[in-house]
C-alpha cells in the first residue's frame, strides 16, 4: 500500500512516570490515526522512552491495523452504539451538510475515515483512549443494506 495517500493525526501524547531509587524514569504513549478519507482508517498506541519513537510505533500499529470503512452518501448506514470499557460511543447518521459533530477523538478518526456527516456523543467514561477504541469498533460493526441482504438469504 503507498505511503503517500495516508494522513496522519496525533491524538493524544501522554508521560508516565515510574519511581526508581535514583529519581523518576518517564515513558511516553502516543495515539495515532492514520486514514485515507476514503473509508480506510486505523488507530495504533505506541509506547516507548522518547516520543519520536512512541509516536513511530503508533504510527506503525496503526497502518496494521487499517479497516474498511462503509459511507453511503458522505456519512454511516445506521446508527449503532458500541462499549469499550467503561466508555460508550453513539454514531447517528446525519443529512448532507450537516457536517461532523464530534468531540476531538471520534472526530480525528471519523474525518480520516472520510465521514462528511455525522452525529456522535461519547457517554460513560471520556478516556481518549477508550473513545478512540470504542469509535474503531464501532465502525467495525457497521453494515450496508446489500450486506445485510446477503447475510439474510444465506440463512433462509
Amino acid at each position: 500500500m503507498p505511503e503517500t495517500d495516508f494522513e496522519e493525526k496525533m491524538i493524544l501524547i501522554r508521560r508516565t512516570a515510574k519511581t526508581y531509587q535514583g529519581g523518576r524514569r518517564f515513558r511516553f504513549g502516543a495515539l495515532v490515526v492514520v486514514g485515507d478519507r476514503q473509508g480506510r482508517v486505523g488507530v495504533g498506541l505506541g509506547k516507548a522512552k522518547e516520543v519520536p519513537l512512541a509516536v513511530q510505533k503508533a504510527q506503525y500499529v496503526a497502518r496494521r491495523n487499517l479497516i474498511e470503512v462503509p459511507i453511503e452518501n458522505g456519512t454511516i448506514p445506521h446508527e449503532i452504539e458500541v462499549e469499550y470499557g467503561a466508555t460508550r460511543v453513539l454514531l447517528r447518521p446525519a443529512a448532507p451538510g450537516t457536517g461532523v459533530i464530534a468531540g476531538a477523538v471520534p472526530r480525528a478518526i471519523l474525518e480520516l475515515a472520510g465521514v462528511t456527516d455525522i452525529l456522535t456523543k461519547e457517554l460513560g467514561s471520556r478516556n481518549p483512549i477508550n473513545v478512540a477504541y470504542a469509535t474503531i469498533e464501532a465502525l467495525k460493526q457497521l453494515q450496508t443494506w446489500d450486506e445485510v441482504r446477503r447475510l439474510r438469504k444465506e440463512v433462509v
